[in-house]
């Protein structure tokens, strides 16, 4: 009797269970979800308020409520800045960010971010059977752990060079090593180039003589070959820090002969990349390392907007270089301070890449602002009715408006009804085979682990590091007086500290 009893009670229990339902995320939806995002997003002179609306829109007709979208978007060139002084204070912590490579690991390792692991796992996106981007995914997780999510791959920068500066000069081919490469460069300093009958011309210019986040050599590639000035891990599974190697100083003194026979813009260290893009739109430089894929039609559309040939020749990395980098990709964090962490990732993070209205706002923007399917002319060109096309930014007119933040060509799920997808229509040549060579050419970068010594010590060594480079560039310091300041300064010695907490993490 007892035991009959008691499956009696175990029974009622299970029917109880059954008959209740288990409250869902979904039923749980936050009320507000405030983000904070760079440029990489449509910004508020590009119709990002048309964007939130869309979203909300959205969001409401999936879910069956009003749900806020809170943006904050800083000046994309100051955007690091901002997103540190943010986390600066818990209280100022959006719900969600853009988290940049560099302080993706540490962030993590520090609490910020709640781990999406079982949430990711269990979403509609990684179980649709349209995604294909688990390797992506794979690169994001910290010891197993998912603390962010990407769209698209992390993709890279491929050098181009203007063909009509090659032309002016005479040069026939692209440059395929470090002495034709530098030959060109004086030839686009000293032979007048653009034509203009003035000696205001350079090779070539970056948002800075290092880069401000991993991979950190991708916008001098051709100056750095294999020396790279950050913490990486050899092939026996050992991690360096590269800036104390010998390959640093081949690197420097190259940076500053380009420095000296203005090859590079003499403003380079205080350039931001709206400020080199500028430049190259201007005709004032003839070689730019930019981003692969989508870019590649932007470089060449703001060119001929400016009244310049657009056609560039993006070239594979020089004899004597490393592949490109193909690095990871900047993550879609949620952080601690999300009152609702799974109801955000449901909602937020797993529409993303929903296969349908909200996978196109993110990859197209808003219809009747960045793009249409009306009968129209835009800028020459007619579409027929029901014709998917983009149109054109009024904030760079004679410019079409490119990709919002998911690039076509890079986004890691496919459009669930193919009618959605329109990479055919809007994808130019240019793109696909810029990213074409880039993928021929590139290696992943690599995710380093935060420890307690990167985290005391990085920061100031970091900064150290890239003044050193930019005094040595510059010909305020030698290389081996660099050395010795870097050594003076403790530079050294946090060096090896992280050094050595890095490898005892695989002991």
């Amino acid at each position: 009797m007892k035991k009959l009893l008691a499956l009696m009670m175990v029974l009622a229990m299970c029917m109880t269970l059954v008959s209740v339902p288990v409250a869902s995320a979904a039923d749980d939806l936050p009320d507000q979800i405030s983000i904070y995002i760079d440029g990489t997003v449509v910004t508020a002179e590009n119709g990002r308020d048309l964007f939130e609306a869309r979203w909300e829109e959205l969001a409401e007709q999936k879910f069956g409520k009003k749900i806020d979208l809170v943006i904050t978007q800083p000046d994309h060139d100051g955007y690091f800045d901002a997103l540190q002084q943010a986390f600066a204070d818990p209280a100022t912590w959006p719900d969600v960010c853009i988290m940049p490579t560099t302080y993706y690991s540490a962030y993590a390792a520090e609490g910020a971010l709640w781990d999406m692991t079982e949430a990711w796992e269990n979403s509609q996106t990684k179980n649709s059977g349209r995604f294909h981007g688990d390797n992506t995914i794979e690169m994001l997780k910290i010891d197993g752990k998912l603390y962010g999510f990407s769209p698209a791959i992390g993709n890279g920068s491929v050098t181009y060079i203007k063909k009509a500066w090659m032309d002016a000069v005479g040069i026939t081919e692209a440059p395929t090593n470090w002495e034709e490469y530098t030959a060109m460069l004086d030839k686009f300093v000293n032979d007048d180039p653009d034509g203009d009958g003035q000696a205001d011309t350079y090779g070539l210019s970056a948002a800075g003589f290092i880069g401000p986040e991993a991979p950190y050599v991708n916008y001098l590639p051709e100056f750095y070959w294999d020396a790279f000035p950050s913490f990486y891990q050899d092939d026996e599974g050992v991690w360096h820090d590269g800036f104390t190697e010998p390959a640093m100083e081949g690197a420097l003194a190259r940076l500053n002969e380009g420095y000296t026979k203005k090859w590079l813009d003499p403003t380079t260290l205080t350039n931001g990349t709206s400020d080199v893009r500028n430049k190259f739109y201007d005709d004032t430089l003839g070689v730019f390392t930019y981003w692969a894929a989508k870019w590649a039609t932007n470089l060449k559309t703001n060119l001929e907007s400016n009244g310049h040939d657009g056609e560039l020749i993006p070239i594979p990395p020089l004899a004597e270089a490393l592949p490109y980098f193909d690095r990871m990709p900047p993550a879609w964090c949620i952080t601690e301070a999300a009152d609702n962490p799974q109801g955000v990732f449901d909602v937020f993070i797993d529409t993303m890449l929903d296969g349908g209205d909200f996978q196109l706002l993110w990859t197209y923007g808003v219809q009747g602002w960045h793009w249409d399917t009306k009968a129209e002319t835009v800028l020459g060109q007619t579409f027929e009715e029901g014709q998917f096309h983009m149109l054109e930014n009024p904030n760079s007119p004679g410019t079409l408006y490119p990709a919002n933040h998911i690039d076509p060509v890079l986004s890691l799920a496919d459009f669930a009804d193919p009618s959605y997808d329109h990479r055919a229509d809007v994808v130019q040549p240019e793109s696909i085979a810029s990213e074409e060579l880039f993928q021929a050419n590139s290696r992943a970068a690599q995710l380093v682990p935060t420890t307690e010594a990167m985290s005391e010590y990085n920061a100031d060594l970091t900064t150290l590091k890239n003044t050193l480079i930019a005094n040595v560039t510059m010909g305020e310091l030698t290389y081996a007086e660099a050395m010795e300041k870097f050594e003076k300064d403790g530079g050294a010695e946090k060096s090896k500290a992280i050094v050595d907490s890095l490898n005892a993490l695989e002991k």
